[in-house]
């Protein structure tokens, strides 16, 4: 499980010292195609406009005291009013908690502010059941200032229907244990018809809701599913992006 109790901001024992954390330029980190670069590497992620798409997840009463606070990830896509994020389900399931989003967060600042989480939409299958094949959700962000959080930092797009191991995908979260960003670059391999696995080492607690993001910019998986995102620190999950996953964005995007 790949979250951490907004209460009592504890985890699993993180391996990061099994982990060498490099700090590798953009450019030595491997894109998300089927290029040259050192895949199932883990590195500090750096700040630029394609992580400033990615943030973590705050109870709303740390809004001014951010740091250390950050539970889970989450990040923006596309959608026709530009205030849209994706997540894991079990990240945002608790309903009387009051959120906000903080994307390209960073050492306890907010450079591009705090997004105060308005709706979350989730399936009837994880709302009743829990049931791990449908543990992805959306949540809506107010917008701030008079901007819409897609006008501030951009977005991904939401893609389902895209074959596990097609191409390579960079995931980008969050960990319980820094406060900064991490970033790794591998092929997903199938887990099951309905589940996908990725080597990345490193992601501890905190990471569930990190985008798994192709090289076309889409966000083909979401860090959640089996054991809520795994139960190890090397290997995370998702469930694979298909018609009810397509569904709920639709939802998402019509404003029902």
């Amino acid at each position: 499980m790949k979250r951490i109790s907004r209460i009592s901001l504890t985890s699993r024992p993180a391996l990061l010292g099994v982990v060498v954390m490099l700090a590798l330029t953009s450019a030595s980190v491997a894109s998300a195609d089927d290029g040259p670069g050192p895949f199932g590497v883990t590195a500090a992620a750096g700040a630029t406009r394609h992580s400033a798409r990615v943030g973590a997840l705050f109870g709303a009463d740390r809004a001014g005291r951010l740091t250390g606070g950050h539970f889970c990830t989450a990040s923006v896509v596309h959608s026709p009013r530009g205030n849209l994020l994706v997540t894991a389900a079990h990240c945002v399931d608790d309903t009387d908690d009051d959120l906000v989003f903080v994307p390209g967060y960073r050492d306890g600042k907010a450079p591009y502010g705090v997004w105060s989480v308005s709706k979350r939409l989730l399936s009837d299958a994880w709302a009743k059941d829990q049931d791990e094949d449908s543990d992805v959700a959306f949540a809506f962000v107010d917008e701030r200032d008079g901007r819409r959080i897609e006008d501030v930092v951009g977005a991904n797009r939401f893609a389902a229907g895209t074959a596990t191991g097609a191409t390579a995908v960079t995931v980008l979260g969050y960990p319980d244990s820094r406060e900064s960003p991490i970033i790794c670059t591998n092929k997903p391999k199938p887990h099951s018809s309905t589940q996908q696995r990725i080597y990345c080492p490193g992601f501890t607690g905190g990471t569930s809701g990190s985008p798994w993001i192709n090289g076309d910019g889409q966000v083909v998986g979401v860090l959640g599913g089996h054991e809520q995102g795994g139960s190890t620190d090397d290997v995370s999950y998702s469930v694979v992006l298909g018609g009810e996953a397509a569904g709920l964005y639709k939802e998402a995007v019509s404003g029902r």
